[in-house]
């Protein structure tokens, strides 16, 4: 069946390259010129303009007439291998670097034997025969170097290359694409009345880059879409499957204990994340704490922090790590929620720092529907939380290729240790810090519970010297008393 559209998509689309009348900077027609130094050259001048251009790919067809463009057929045929010389195809992936995924194509059009050769983009760096990078002006073939304006566009182009432009799916009728993709809760998340008709809601997916127009008036169906919006992310490629929020509860604190819950997620993330915060949310246990005078109730861990740390994984994730995705592992002390990829910030600075993310586009479109806090503000929230339900500090860190954050479970301050401790001051004092206030003594006692007498004081000062011989914090010498303190993010 895949063969069958295939090779529907290839013959669509060469009648739509023939029937265009017009070579480009990423169409080349030749008639029968299969000298291979030249298809090095063109694939190398064709694949770096398509990124230029921000296209997908680029294309020679063989067998139409350069001058009419009508199909007249040709006798190149890039699997023949002729004397001693290696087979064509072997030969341009030994010589092109880095040989982007290009494949060769025989048909017939109008009873005439074509030969189609589909060139992608390139994405790492600019493609080079013999350390050489060409591309195309009009339709000659120039060197690379020998249009700078053209190299500075190319490297901009390729520092900035998005995964979620990629292809999840080619070639998909309309009504199709309405059936994988789940578009009326694309129209309620994003706040737009339903669409009025099929071509109504295309529109506007194309727009916000969930899909695009491929030939013959069929769609790609684009990696943000299908992250997002997929009814089942099983319809498209298995790395894609494999960015799925998965969850494992066990009964222990190591993973070595038994497993309580698996949930291996199936679909979009704008479909699953409520209904997972609500399965998860069933899960927890009660805890109880002081607000105020009253001993109140409320879930082992903050639902609201859970909703920040669980959407940032699945935001700020490094895509391109292939094999790994998100994942939420529950323990009996502690709520674990990481992601695949090295922090753009580091951990420490989470806080304050002005936020990055390898995805704007995923990152923009979860914000605008409202799956997370507004920009700059979600590790603020996470922390206060963990303050407001007296839990010990949440920690943040960078191990080996992934991103982890902990919530614990609430440990009072004789309970928790040292390094936490000094990890709480080090936190409140800068969620003071970002909302305008310093840290004292007194709020800090007050954010790990414990009363004003001399005992409390002091050990709440021990932790304050403690942190500030670490080099966390610092004293506000701009204030009208030493025993404020600040963040010390200038260290």
């Amino acid at each position: 069946m895949v063969d069958a559209i295939q090779n529907e998509r290839l013959h669509v689309l060469v009648n739509d390259l023939a029937s265009s009348g017009k070579e480009t900077s990423i169409v080349e027609f030749k008639r029968g010129n299969s000298n291979r130094e030249l298809v090095a050259k063109l694939i190398s001048a064709l694949s770096n303009s398509a990124a230029l251009e921000g296209k997908r790919e680029a294309y020679v067809l063989w067998g139409v007439d350069d001058e009419t463009k009508r199909a007249v057929g040709t006798d190149f045929d890039p699997d023949v291998q002729t004397g001693n010389r290696p087979p064509l195809e072997f030969w341009l992936r030994q010589e092109i670097d880095p040989a982007p995924d290009f494949h060769f194509d025989t048909l017939n059009l109008d009873g005439k034997p074509l030969v189609l050769l589909t060139i992608p983009a390139t994405t790492l760096r600019p493609v080079e025969y013999k350390h050489i990078a060409y591309i195309r002006v009009s339709s000659a073939t120039p060197r690379l170097s020998e249009h700078p304006e053209k190299q500075s566009a190319l490297w901009a182009r390729l520092q900035t290359y998005l995964w979620e432009t990629g292809v999840s799916a080619n070639f998909i009728p309309g009504p199709d694409v309405l059936k994988l993709l789940d578009y009326a809760t694309y129209f309620k998340l994003t706040g737009q009345s339903e669409a009025s008709s099929n071509d109504h809601a295309l529109d506007h997916m194309a727009k916000d880059g969930l899909i695009r127009k491929d030939v013959g008036e069929r769609y790609d169906i684009l990696n943000l879409g299908a992250i997002l919006f997929a009814h089942k992310l099983s319809d498209f490629d298995s790395s894609l499957q494999r960015k799925a929020l998965r969850f494992v509860s066990y009964k222990g604190i190591g993973r070595d204990s038994t497993v309580n819950h698996r949930q291996d997620g199936g679909k979009g993330y704008a479909l699953s994340l409520d209904g997972f915060i609500k399965y998860l949310d069933g899960l927890l246990p009660i805890n109880e704490y002081i607000s105020g005078a009253f001993r109140e109730e409320s879930k082992l861990f903050p639902e609201l922090a859970i909703r920040e740390l669980v959407a940032n994984a699945l935001m700020h994730q490094d895509m391109t790590v292939t094999g790994a995705g998100p994942i939420v592992e529950l323990f009996s002390d502690r709520l674990e929620i990481s992601n695949p990829g090295n922090a753009l910030i580091p951990p420490k600075r989470f806080l304050d720092a002005p936020p990055r993310s390898r995805n704007d586009r995923l990152a923009g479109l979860m914000r605008r529907m409202r799956m997370c806090e507004q920009q700059g503000t979600g590790i603020d929230k996470v922390i206060s939380q963990a303050e407001l339900f007296q839990l010990p500090p949440p920690d943040f860190r960078q191990e080996l290729d992934a991103v982890r954050a902990v919530l614990y479970a609430p440990r009072n301050f004789a309970q928790m240790t040292p390094d936490e401790r000094i990890r709480a001051c080090y936190q409140h004092a800068g969620l003071r810090f970002v909302n305008g206030q310093r840290m004292t003594n007194s709020t800090l006692r007050e954010r790990f519970g414990l009363d004003d007498s001399p005992s409390a004081t002091s050990q709440v000062s021990k932790v304050i010297r403690a942190a500030r011989d670490e080099g966390l914090i610092k004293a506000d010498e701009a204030g009208s008393s030493s025993h404020r303190y600040l963040p010390d993010w200038d260290s």
